[in-house]
C-alpha cells in the first residue's frame, strides 16, 4: 500500500456529546516500532460529566490551563499529515477529531484515509471473546493503562504492528473519513 508510517491516536472526551477532547495520545509507528509518542491533556472549554471523569480520570481541574484544541492542533497537524491515521474503534476517534475541527472553524482537509485496529482484529483474531482494546492487550501481552490516551494510542500502534508483522494486508482495512460530513464515505483507497 505504500504506507511506511502510521499515526496511531486516541482521544478522551469530557462528556456524552463527544465533540471535544480532554486528552489526546499519539504514537508514531515506523520501521517496525513505536518511534515517537505524545500524550497531552486538552482544555475542552465545555463542562465535564461524572461518567467521563470516572472513566478517564480526567477532571476539570486537571485541564485548567492546558492548551485548547486549536493551540494543540498547530503541533499535531504536521504529525497527522505524516502517515496513515490509525485508531481502535476509529469511528469514534475520527468523529471527535472531525467535530473539534468543525467546531473550532479549522479546515484541515476534506477527507483523510484511516484504518481501525478493532476492525482488523475482528477479522484477524476471530477467536477472542471480544475485540475491546483491553481484551486484545491482555491476549497479546501488550501493556495498557486503559482510558489513558497516551497508553491507548501506544497499544493501538502495537496491535497494528502485531498484525502487520504477522503478514496482514492493510488494503482491505483502509477507509476514507469525510471530515466535513463527519462519517466514513467508502471502503478501499
Amino acid at each position: 500500500m505504500g504506507y511506511q508510517r502510521y499515526i496511531a491516536f486516541d482521544v478522551e472526551t469530557p462528556n456524552h456529546a463527544n465533540d471535544r477532547m480532554s486528552a489526546i495520545g499519539v504514537a508514531v509507528v515506523e520501521r517496525g516500532m513505536v518511534v515517537e509518542a505524545c500524550d497531552a491533556l486538552v482544555d475542552p472549554e465545555v463542562p465535564f460529566e461524572p461518567f467521563n471523569v470516572a472513566l478517564t480520570g480526567i477532571t476539570p481541574q486537571m485541564v485548567a490551563g492546558q492548551p485548547t484544541f486549536p493551540a494543540l492542533w498547530e503541533e499535531l497537524r504536521p504529525l497527522f499529515e505524516s502517515g496513515l491515521l490509525v485508531a481502535h474503534n476509529a469511528q469514534f476517534d475520527m468523529s471527535v477529531l472531525a467535530k473539534c475541527l468543525r467546531d473550532y472553524g479549522i479546515f484541515w482537509r476534506e477527507q483523510v484515509p484511516y484504518a481501525c485496529t478493532c476492525q482488523m482484529s475482528r477479522r484477524l483474531l476471530p477467536g477472542l471473546p471480544n475485540h475491546r482494546l483491553n481484551t486484545l492487550c491482555d491476549s497479546l501481552g501488550i501493556e495498557l493503562d486503559h482510558h489513558r490516551a497516551g497508553s491507548d494510542s501506544a497499544a493501538c500502534g502495537r496491535i497494528l504492528l502485531r498484525h502487520l508483522n504477522a503478514g496482514a494486508d492493510l488494503a482491505p482495512f483502509l477507509r476514507t473519513y469525510d471530515l466535513t460530513a463527519i462519517r466514513t464515505v467508502k471502503a478501499g483507497r
